[in-house]
């Protein structure tokens, strides 16, 4: 296995510098997306999973967002929306001026070599039949870029750019690590020079070591390519390395939204603050920050009224309970969905 990874050298992964331009390539207006639950005899929809609702959210061009939160919280479900790979929602979804939401199938088709993912699970994602080579070809085939010459040098180039040599191209991703197979599905996510990327968890199923290296070959190709990046993750002490700003959700909402380094030193929701409370310290003995909040978080069929954090929220007052909060926000960039967020 050794011939399969060229070798590549751990090292530490800071962010690349943050984008100036103003005009957002991705633009997200009130997103919503519910899953109904079907019962009965007739199969009538008798609930709904509210797993995204009424997010608003945009991307500049060659920016990182970090989308983060419990699992559950409907991360992917917006990444998956986004694509247009989980259909019939409600709200607008603008890429490059463009409404994907009322495109046709064939104009949307094209556009979507502009918008590529990177899918959690790699193993899932491949096709456990297709080589190497097979895989990350196929989007130049579906998109009808070049000859079978061209297409196979654009393969064996993208297959050195992520570590992988031309012995690997032959084989199949049941041969491959985790981490080898992740460097596969990222070589086919940038086959086509996207300049949007979802990465959906791409790290959270590798070992340490190999997450600094998949991190860095993420980094390295979005100064590239110039790509905008929506990094979804349940780790934020991840997320905090390669994300310019970063997004909080909860049970389907966004909670706050602020540049890393504000949201870090200064988080003003208190569930932004107890997942930050949460982040392992390296210290031996060392406490959390904060109170971690009790309970396990509402079911997202029934969702609570007001604030949907109130039942676990040490700062909760009956307003929370009636009252949603509006995502408003406290600073240039720094935006909090919380009635009481200056006594946190």
């Amino acid at each position: 296995m050794a011939d399969v990874i060229a070798s590549s050298k751990p090292e530490e992964y800071t962010p690349v510098n943050a984008p100036t331009s103003a005009a957002p390539l991705l633009e997200v207006k009130h997103l919503t997306k519910h899953f109904p639950i079907r019962g009965g005899v007739l199969r009538r929809t008798v609930a709904e999973v509210h797993a995204v609702d009424d997010i608003s959210l945009s991307i500049a061009p060659g920016e990182t967002l970090g989308l983060v939160g419990e699992s559950g919280c409907g991360k992917s479900t917006v990444g998956k929306t986004l694509l247009h790979l989980l259909d019939r929602y409600q709200g607008e979804v603008w890429f490059d001026q463009q409404a994907l939401h009322t495109l046709p199938r064939k104009a949307l088709k094209a556009l979507r070599q502009d918008i590529q993912m990177i899918f959690q699970d790699p193993m899932e994602s491949l096709n456990p039949r297709h080589t190497v080579s097979d895989i990350i070809e196929e989007p130049l085939i579906i998109h009808r870029k070049g000859s079978r010459t061209e297409r196979l040098a654009r393969v064996r180039q993208l297959a050195q750019r992520v570590g992988l040599s031309d012995q690997a191209l032959h084989r199949y991703p049941h041969e491959f690590s985790g981490g080898q197979r992740q460097r596969i599905g990222i070589a086919r996510a940038i086959a086509l020079q996207p300049r949007l990327i979802v990465c959906d968890e791409p790290v959270s199923a590798l070992d340490v070591s190999i997450q600094s290296q998949i991190l860095n070959l993420l980094l390295d190709l979005q100064q590239e390519l110039n790509s905008a990046m929506l990094f979804i993750s349940h780790d934020l002490a991840v997320v905090q390395h390669v994300s310019h700003r970063i997004a909080v959700m909860y049970l389907g909402q966004l909670v706050e939204v602020a540049d890393a380094a504000t949201l870090y030193k200064t988080a003003r929701h208190p569930y932004t603050q107890t997942l930050l409370a949460a982040i392992p310290r390296p210290e031996p003995g060392a406490r959390a920050r904060r109170q971690l909040p009790t309970g396990e978080p509402p079911s997202p069929i029934k969702p609570p009224t007001g604030c949907r954090f109130h039942p676990r929220c040490p700062l909760a007052q009956p307003r929370c309970r009636e009252q949603p909060p509006a995502l408003e926000h406290i600073a240039t960039r720094h935006q909090v969905a919380c009635h009481y967020w200056e006594q946190s």
